[in-house]
């Protein structure tokens, strides 16, 4: 079975010269299909750099990144930008536009994604909502929605297109204990039936049940 994510010897830096500081230290990580794995580790200790990375948002400085059989070290902005189309992302700040509405949010990351017709990407954007279970609220603008509906239309942006990998960075902080556990098995549930891989980034330990391996990160290191 190949990785989606093989990740060999990874160090990254941060500034240049007398400032230049090492912040992620020969990192090696596989993940599988289907696999959902869970990242946890103090504040500052580097998970939002390596899923940055992994997120092809950023460039590889040192080591071999590959994701979906693409290697990120040396690729260039059009390579990253078609790796990103694989890629579904949830952020802990929902990070939808405030001035469409939960249909249109979902639908303009299809439209970004697919060569789809405004009608198909409508139909698909709707069912989607209605599986994670806003059909009433499609047309209500994100000021209109509680934080946990906001985080449902952002899983939903996320899965529309079908993405091979989700990253989520602490999908759940914003939330509340029992919407933060309705999410993430939201998540579990949708990926599971897409077959995709997650890898998710969070301090919440109460969420730690669904993962089917969890990693540390210390101080730049990955530490299990």
């Amino acid at each position: 079975m190949e990785s989606v994510i093989s990740i060999r010897n990874l160090n990254h830096y941060f500034g240049n010269g007398n400032l230049k500081k090492q912040v992620l230290f020969d990192i090696n990580l596989d993940i599988n299909p289907g696999e959902i794995v869970i990242m946890t580790g103090p504040s500052g200790s580097g998970k939002t750099t390596l899923l940055s990375l992994i997120g092809a948002l950023r460039s590889v400085q040192e080591g071999s990144l590959n994701i979906l059989n693409r290697e990120m070290n040396r690729a260039n902005e059009e390579q990253m930008v078609q790796t990103r189309r694989f890629i579904g992302y949830i952020f802990q700040a929902h990070n939808l536009l405030p001035f469409m509405t939960a249909r249109q949010n979902v639908q303009m990351s299809i439209e970004l994604h697919e060569d789809i017709n405004p009608e198909a990407a409508r139909i698909k954007s709707e069912a989607i909502l209605a599986e994670v279970g806003l059909e009433e609220r499609i047309n209500y603008y994100p000021e209109s929605l509680s934080g946990g509906q906001k985080q449902r239309v952002a899983i939903a942006r996320a899965l529309v297109s079908h993405p091979k990998l989700v990253l989520a960075d602490e999908p759940t902080a914003a939330l509340d204990k029992k919407t933060g556990r309705d999410v993430v098995n939201l998540m579990q549930r949708l990926a599971k039936e897409q077959g995709c891989t997650i890898l998710l980034v969070t301090h919440d330990n109460r969420i730690l049940d669904i993962a089917d391996r969890i990693v540390e990160m210390e101080d730049g290191h990955l530490v299990s």
